[in-house]
């Protein structure tokens, strides 16, 4: 008489499986994000060449180097590569489980987000008023197509994190806000690359 005998290899345990899913889901919506990114980087790249072909066409219009001012474009560029820093933070207090550090470092990244926001809503503002919207030249199209789209980006950046706030403050630190913050720190440094190419490529070439 033969004994069939089951042991823990036979069959998987429950909870090791649904570490397995979650890693699996986990890294399937990691890998969807980075190919959103991907095709992201695709409109950059065009709305950067765009610029290179169309910066010379200023219809007789002011240059570059007759709007753009460097001290207050730097300011701008601090308050975004701050706010790249403090999501770092935060993303390491959400690794240590430490909920109330997180909180409050994605409140900081989002104040110094808006303040680059706001200076970029205040330089598009005081363009349009002296008369060099874009619909002066091909140059400005460009740069208000380039420099704003970067800009909608942050701000979808910071609705999206107003949303993770909201969600930590009700959820906490789950199997899927865990995820979410992560999407979200890689949009937000994505963004902050972004931002320094355009401020080398448009502003600091664009002065000198």
């Amino acid at each position: 008489m033969t004994t069939n005998t089951m042991t823990n290899h036979d069959f998987p345990i429950s909870g090791d499986h649904s570490d397995h899913e979650h890693h699996d889901a986990t890294g399937t919506k990691m890998y969807a994000f980075w190919i959103y990114l991907m095709s992201d980087l695709i409109i950059f790249g065009s709305l950067f060449a765009t610029y290179a072909v169309l910066h010379n066409g200023t219809a007789d219009g002011p240059m570059s180097g007759d709007l753009f001012e460097l001290d207050f474009v730097l300011i701008e560029t601090f308050l975004l590569l701050l706010s790249s820093f403090t999501f770092g933070m935060a993303v390491l207090a959400m690794n240590k489980d430490r909920l109330q550090q997180l909180k409050g470092w994605l409140v900081v990244t989002f104040l110094f987000g808006a303040g680059f926001v706001g200076m970029e809503i205040y330089e598009f503002h005081h363009l349009i008023i002296e008369g060099f919207g874009p619909d002066r030249s091909g140059f400005l199209s460009s740069f208000f197509a380039l420099v704003g789209t970067h800009g909608l980006h942050v701000t979808f950046g910071l609705i999206w994190m107003l949303i993770m706030v909201i969600q930590l403050s009700c959820k906490g630190l789950t199997d899927r806000t865990r995820p979410r913050i992560l999407c979200l720190s890689l949009f937000w440094h994505f963004l902050d690359i972004v931002w320094i190419c355009v401020f080398t490529f448009v502003y600091l070439m664009g002065v000198l």
